[in-house]
């Protein structure tokens, strides 16, 4: 038997691979499946189930392109409705791999076809089970996500599913369990997922708020709902790709591989229709930059970034990237759906540059700078572009929260004609959100490099600027 979780960083995303006896299975896959099939001729297995735990949100998965290089069958649980060919399992249904068995557990709460796939050894022991988005390490699948798709559905229905899909069925399981999740820390479907990306259920049922045997069906929904922020834009829009079915990714690949010389891409660049996405580092991207560039790194959480701030999924897009990474930035951008690129700049910024094309630039300055003008100037422009929970934790005194998250709808409270030092937690966020400003005439942004966590760790900047809600620090 083997087990093997591959994690996804940047999307926070797990699937799975397991194999028995020749035989093997794929759970939640990414659209690019090359790595799960390199994994079954690694062990000279045919993979024979592709199962979909429910239908994505945050990211386009790979069951149809895997489903079509294998044979597989794909497997969703009991209300499942789709576009394509799959076999339905009822709850309590068993699947057969090897000497493995799988055991269709129909968890609704999330999405109403979530469920769970509980893994038996040879000798019928429970071993593991795969939540998907129902259960997480310290968390579980918010409920409101469904009922974007699916307007008679509402959050409190959903987490008063969700409550008793966990307390009827997942914790009546053994305790020696290990859970292993859809997602960990970092991604949007969870409110506090740990940084863990596996455990035991007994340990789960002793941390994790949700699973606290005390907590009324009513106290439950309360705090299920309590606090969520509203989910990326894309989110909708792949839920119904992944039900009604996609362009294969090897097409997407070799489509949108297109290189574009400088004045094919300047000629791009200037239609209004087109979005110029640059992928490079912040630290290379502020000191030059094609004018009106969005400018979003793949060294960060790319594709989630990319699907929050763009918020349309069809938008034409040409894009920078370091020499190389070219196929790296498609891939990403058709995790969640984004396959309407029209190419890239062939030789990357540099090709641009010795063309001697109109650059643009983002002030970026130090730590020690910012406190040197904070210092002769307490009336600074201050924007923390973090989340409001980020900020209402702990911020710079008298500074503006405008969330990067919801550019499109805050940045209007921000005055174009004033001066602003903006500032995330580690320069990431700081640089999207001016670039963005940037292409929309805030002419006088500055960056702050190393963001808050720099500034907590100056012995220059006054502790006494640093406040929480109730208190001085």
């Amino acid at each position: 038997m083997r087990i093997e979780q591959i994690y996804t960083k940047c999307l926070a995303h797990a699937a799975y691979y397991i194999e028995s006896e020749g035989e093997a299975v794929v759970i939640d896959p990414l659209r690019e499946v090359q790595p799960y099939l390199d994994l079954a001729d690694e062990d000279n297995a045919k993979i024979i189930y592709v199962l979909e735990t429910h239908f994505h949100a945050d990211f386009v998965s790979g069951h149809l392109d895997l489903a079509k290089k294998t044979n597989a069958a794909i497997v969703y649980g009991p209300t499942a409705e789709a576009s394509f060919n799959f076999q339905l399992m009822e709850d309590g249904a068993i699947l057969k791999v090897g000497k493995l068995t799988f055991e269709l557990i129909h968890t609704p709460g999330h999405t109403m076809e979530s469920s769970c796939f509980l893994l038996r050894d040879e000798n019928e022991k429970p071993i593991a089970i795969f939540t998907g988005d129902t259960l997480f390490i310290g968390d579980v699948g918010r409920p409101d996500l469904a009922q974007r798709v699916f307007s008679d559905l509402t959050q409190d229905k959903l987490a008063g599913h969700m409550f008793d899909s966990l307390r009827n069925k997942l914790m009546t399981l053994a305790d020696d369990i290990i859970v292993y999740p859809g997602h960990g820390a970092g991604s949007a479907c969870g409110k506090n997922m740990s940084k863990e990306t596996f455990d035991t259920l007994g340990n789960q049922k002793k941390v994790n708020y949700a699973l606290n045997p005390e907590l009324t069906k009513e106290a439950f929904i309360t705090e299920l709902t309590t606090g969520l922020t509203p989910s990326p834009a894309y989110f909708p829009s792949n839920a119904v790709i992944n039900r009604k079915g996609y362009e294969e990714f090897d097409s997407v690949l070799e489509k949108n591989s297109k290189p574009l010389s400088v004045n094919e891409f300047e000629f791009l660049s200037k239609e209004n229709d087109v979005l110029v996405l640059d992928t490079r580092h912040h630290d290379q991207f502020v000191k030059g930059f094609v004018p009106n560039s969005y400018f979003i790194g793949i060294q960060g959480d790319f594709a989630p970034w990319v699907g929050t701030v763009i918020e349309n999924i069809n938008q034409k897009i040409v894009f920078i990237s370091e020499p190389g990474k070219e196929e790296e930035v498609i891939t990403r951008l058709s995790r969640i759906g984004y396959d309407n690129v029209l190419g890239y700049l062939e030789g990357g910024f540099e090709a641009w540059v010795n063309a001697e094309k109109e650059t643009d630039s983002i002030e970026s300055i130090n730590v020690s700078e910012f406190e040197n003008r904070y210092t002769q100037d307490s009336e600074l422009n201050i924007l923390d572009v973090r989340r409001a929970s980020e900020f209402d934790s702990e911020h710079v005194k008298d500074a503006q929260n405008l969330p990067v998250d919801y550019i499109h709808k805050n940045l209007h409270e921000a005055n174009s004609d004033k001066k602003y030092y903006v500032h995330c937690a580690g320069g990431y966020r700081s640089v999207i959100f001016a670039s963005i400003a940037k292409s929309k005439g805030y002419n006088d942004v500055i960056n702050v490099e190393g963001g808050f966590g720099k500034l907590k760790q100056s012995d220059v900047f006054p502790k006494t600027e640093f406040v929480c809600p109730t208190t001085m620090l």
